[in-house]
């Protein structure tokens, strides 16, 4: 992410879902009928992103150049959906160690209802080269 202007996608991914990234552990997303399930909310899925993001770009912030992450668990707990409006998921590092680290996310509406919380942990490795 290094040289990535804040606020604009990293791959096609976030791009598609027109998620923006403006700042470390933060990620937002307006919503939009193709980011919906058959029930006309925001997919299950959609928040997930949201959330992985959040989290890796958290984790970012505290690796060196010689260091590569890779998600190995996400519990998310969905507590309510969206039909408009920006949803934005905020995550937080609680531990790091040499080979993992554990971080907690929560995605909030711009009303400021709770819609979802989340615990995950994420893999530390090498570098592939170094």
């Amino acid at each position: 992410m290094t040289g990535r202007p804040a606020d604009q996608a990293v791959d096609d991914v976030t791009r598609w879902l027109g998620m923006r990234l403006p700042a470390s552990g933060v990620t937002e997303l307006d919503v939009r009928p193709a980011l919906f399930n058959p029930a006309g909310l925001v997919s299950g899925p959609v928040t997930m992103a949201l959330i992985d993001y959040a989290m890796a770009t958290a984790l970012w912030a505290h690796v060196t150049e010689d260091e590569d992450i890779a998600t190995t668990n996400i519990s998310v707990n969905y507590l309510r959906s969206a039909r408009e409006g920006r949803i934005r998921a905020t995550a937080t590092m609680d531990r790091r160690t040499a080979r993992a680290a554990s971080l907690r996310a929560e995605v909030l509406h711009e009303d400021g209802t709770l819609m979802a919380t989340a615990v995950g942990t994420f893999a530390i490795f090498a570098r592939r080269g170094h």
